[in-house]
This record gives C-alpha cells, structure tokens and sequence, in this order.
C-alpha cells in the first residue's frame, strides 16, 4: 500500500511523526513532512531521505501547498503538555489547533488525497474507568481536558461531513491514549507522567518524590506502537469510524514508577507525596475495535518501551537536551 506513495506527514517531527516517519521510509514511500521545527532540527531526527519544510498550516495556503499531489496525509500536529494545559493555556492550544487541523483536511479534500489519518486522542472523552469509541459523546470531556478534547472532537465531525456530504471516504480516525516514548518532552516541569519520571531519574533524583499515592491507572503506549497501529489503521479501518490505540492495559503509577526506577542504578527509593492529588483512579482504552479491525496485538511491553526511551536519552544526549532533559547523565 505504501510503496511509492506521495506521503505527507503533518507533525513529522514529533514523537509518534519520527518513529511512523521511519516506517514509511522503510516500506518505500516518498515522504514529506511539514512542521513548525527548525529545518536544522528535522534534519537531524528525520535524515536526508525526507522532504521537510517549516510550514503555518494556519493558513490555507500552506496546506494547499503541503497536500498538492499527494496520496496520503497523516496529521499529526497537536501541542503536547502536562496535566494543565487544557485549563491554562486554552486560546494558546485551542485556537491554532481548530485551524491547522480543518484547513488541513480541507486542503486534503480538495487536492483528492485518497487517504487521510486523522490522529485524535484519549482527550475527547468524559469521565470513566474504560473508554469505549461509542461513548465519547456521552458527556463534556473531562475537566482538565475539556478544550483540548472539544477540539479534537470537531476535527472528527469534520470527517463525517465530508463523507456524508461529498462521499469523501478518505478519513481514518485513531485515538492514542498516553503516549510515551524517544522525542518527548522531557522537562519535569511541563512533561507528562513517564517522561517526567525518566528524567527525574536519570538525573540522580534520590529520592523521587512523586504526587500521590501511587495508585491511580492509566492506559500508557509506546510511541513506536502507536506509529506502527496508525499505518495499520489507515490500511485496514474504515472511512471514519474512530478506533483507540492504547494497551488496554492498565498500569498504575506505582508500577510505572517502580519500572523506570528498577531500570536505574543506582535504584532510588521512592516517596509518594499524598497531600497531592493522584487524579481519577482509572482509565483505560477498550481494544476490542482495534482487535476487529486490524487485528491488534501489543508489540511492546511497558518495561520494553521505557528501556527503549532510556537508551534512547543515553545515546542521544544532545537531543535530549533538546527535548528539555536538563541534567547531565547520572
């Protein structure tokens, strides 16, 4: 399917974009990548075999560019950020994201791209212990993820209205849960949860005090998962009909903690701040769609993706740094 397609990949050179960015090279595809990094920057995390240009896809114009000639788009272009951004930085991530992701598909649309990966995410649905794709309109988003959420929300419907309308049956739709992985952020002070804690603990953090009890559950995947289930899903799901990508799998942060401290030595003891907030106690994606329609089976374990994340930061310090890691190596 992908063997010398036109490929254009919005948020290329992010941390699902690099690891899918490989893949297509791999199965021979003729790749292009737009973002906002600087040329220097892509060059060094994509290669010489990849188109790149730092592109506004605010604009109409630039997505029209980007898409022209194209058979397949994949956008994944989002701003990504800890707990706190859907409630502090709101106009900052809901404005410039309603107009990439729509002049994007439309872009798409009228340039007759034959397929079009819309990368939504775990934000979009309301408060419960496991998500179901057909639940997410049962409710707000929640709370701390209600802009970024409705944001999402709408690229979805745009989809449908295309088909419905047009008969544009170009769009796929997946929704990662927390993703993780090599190209994260990793600034404790803006990370999420597992790059957080990889970074606190490879610079010498001992102890690692961390929020709460430890027993809250999330749904975690490795960004090299969550590539190679987006190929997948763009080949085999059909035309907008949104299907989760996690594990399925619930691990709580006890546990997450205790794997990225057992993957350090010197092994530091950890202390759990209770008079900060755990969050929810539980959310999990269901995996039955995935398992229907592409046949999903986990690729990667939760020990295996953070040593390949660790390893990833000790082989690459510099664009560790880049990428927030602020401390030299212990």
């Amino acid at each position: 399917m992908y063997a010398g397609k036109k490929v254009l990949v919005a948020g290329g050179t992010g941390t699902i974009g690099i690891p899918l960015v490989e893949m297509l090279l791999n199965k021979g595809a003729e790749v292009s990548v737009v973002s906002m990094d600087s040329p220097e920057y892509a060059k060094k995390v994509l290669g010489d075999d990849v188109e790149y240009t730092k592109l506004d896809l605010t604009l109409t114009e630039n997505c029209l560019k980007a898409t022209k000639n194209k058979d397949y788009v994949f956008n994944l272009v989002g701003i990504k950020g800890s707990v706190g951004i859907g409630e502090t930085k709101v106009a900052s991530y809901f404005v410039p994201m309603l107009r990439f992701q729509t002049n994007l598909m439309d872009a798409a649309f009228h340039s007759e791209v034959s397929r079009y990966m819309f990368v939504s995410s775990v934000c979009i649905y309301p408060q419960a212990s496991e998500h179901f794709e057909d639940n997410a309109w049962n409710g707000m988003p929640k709370q701390n993820d209600r802009i970024p959420g409705l944001a999402k929300r709408i690229g979805e419907i745009q989809g449908e209205t295309y088909l419905k309308e047009y008969g544009w049956d170009a769009v796929r739709i997946v929704r990662p849960s927390n993703v993780y992985g090599a190209f994260d952020d990793f600034n404790p002070q803006t990370a999420q949860v597992i790059p957080s804690l990889i970074s606190r603990v490879l610079s010498g953090e001992n102890p690692l005090t961390v929020w709460g009890d430890g027993t809250a559950i999330r749904d975690f995947v490795y960004s090299k998962e969550v590539a190679h289930w987006i190929l997948e899903a763009l080949k085999e799901a059909p035309p907008c009909l949104p299907i989760n990508l996690g594990s399925g799998t619930g691990y709580s942060i006890k546990e997450v903690a205790n794997v990225i401290s057992k993957l350090h030595n010197p092994t530091p003891q950890i202390s759990w701040d209770t008079s900060k907030p755990s969050g929810d106690p539980i959310r999990i994606m269901n995996m039955d769609r995935a398992k229907k329609h592409l046949n999903f089976k986990r690729i990667w374990s939760l020990e295996d993706g953070i040593r390949e994340t660790i390893e990833w930061i000790e082989g690459n310090p510099e664009l560790a740094k880049l990428k927030g890691f602020k401390h030299e190596l212990q």
